[in-house]
C-alpha cells in the first residue's frame, strides 16, 4: 500500500520542482538532471512518471493552473471582503500578482514563446488556459456589468495580458491599475 504513496510523493515533487523551476529560469534554461536533483528522485523515477521533458512541461503547466486559479479566486475574496466589487478585485488581483517575489509574467506566455512551436502539447495547453481565462474575465464582466459587457471581453483582455507583459518589462505592477483604468472607460463608454 505505501508504494503507490511514494510514486504519488515523488512525482508530486518532481511536478513542483519542475513547475518552480521552469517558472523561475525557463523551460529551455533547466535541464532534466537539475529537476532531479532538486526534486530528490533518481533518474528512473522521474521517467517511470513522465516518458520526456516535453511530458513534464505539461504536466508542469496544468500544475500552475490549479496553483494559478487558486491564488485569483483567493485574492478576489480577500479584496471583495474588504469592500471592492468583483471588477475592482479582480484588478487588485493583478497587481497583487504583479507585485508577488519572483514575479516573471504569465507562465503559459512564457511556455508558447520559449517553445516556439504552436502543435506542442504545452503550447496547446496555453492557448486553452487563456480561452479559460477570457472565460472568467468575461463572466466578470457579465456579473457585474449585465450580458452587454460580455462584447468587451476580447478588448479588456488584451489590456490584461499587454499589463502582464508591461509589468515583466518595468518590473512594477502599475500598469494593473492602468489596465483597471482603461477597462472602466470600455465599460462607461459602452453604457452611453
Amino acid at each position: 500500500m505505501t508504494e503507490p504513496k511514494k510514486k504519488s510523493d515523488a512525482r508530486n515533487r518532481i511536478v513542483t520542482t519542475a513547475e518552480r523551476l521552469f517558472y523561475a529560469d525557463g523551460i529551455r534554461a533547466v535541464g532534466i538532471d537539475r529537476i532531479i536533483a532538486e526534486a530528490g528522485v533518481a533518474k528512473m523515477t522521474l521517467y517511470n512518471h513522465f516518458k520526456s521533458k516535453d511530458d513534464l512541461i505539461l504536466a508542469a503547466l496544468i500544475y500552475r493552473e490549479r496553483q494559478f486559479d487558486a491564488f485569483i479566486e483567493h485574492a478576489m475574496n480577500e479584496h471583495q471582503g474588504r469592500g471592492k466589487t468583483q471588477f475592482e478585485a479582480f484588478f487588485a488581483t493583478l497587481a497583487d500578482w504583479f507585485s508577488s517575489a519572483g514575479f516573471r509574467g504569465c507562465s503559459f506566455i512564457n511556455a508558447a514563446v520559449e517553445l516556439a512551436n504552436s502543435k506542442h502539447p504545452a503550447s496547446e495547453f496555453s492557448r486553452q488556459h487563456k480561452e479559460r481565462f477570457r472565460q472568467k474575465v468575461t463572466q466578470i464582466l457579465v456579473e457585474c456589468f449585465g450580458q452587454e459587457a460580455a462584447k468587451l471581453s476580447s478588448s479588456i483582455n488584451l489590456l490584461i495580458e499587454g499589463a502582464i507583459v508591461k509589468a515583466v518589462m518595468d518590473n512594477n505592477p502599475h500598469s494593473a491599475l492602468v489596465a483597471f483604468e482603461a477597462a472602466k472607460q470600455l465599460v462607461l463608454g459602452s453604457k452611453n
